[in-house]
């Protein structure tokens, strides 16, 4: 059974695609577990402006979501592609 320079690539790319998500997934996981958790405490502070702070956490939770989405794309692409 050899090993050749394709299967040492294609394992290569596997490994980085497990990686990117790995590492893709910790950054928005814990920016959003905080913004979460700041926006809990500032609605118990001012339960008035909850409507505000619960649309502009949202969007700050989408905008940080976008880097776990292009490390998906990354993910994929090393799967598929290479």
């Amino acid at each position: 059974m050899d090993i050749s320079g394709a299967d040492i690539i294609r394992a290569a790319a596997l490994l980085g695609a497990g990686l990117s998500m790995g590492f893709g997934a910790i950054g928005p996981g814990v920016g959003e577990g905080i913004a979460a958790a700041k926006a809990c405490e500032a609605i118990g502070r001012n339960p008035r402006e909850a409507g505000m702070l619960t649309r502009t956490m949202l969007v700050g939770q989408a905008v940080s979501e976008s880097t776990g989405i292009y490390s998906l794309v990354v993910a994929l692409l090393l799967i598929f592609v290479v």
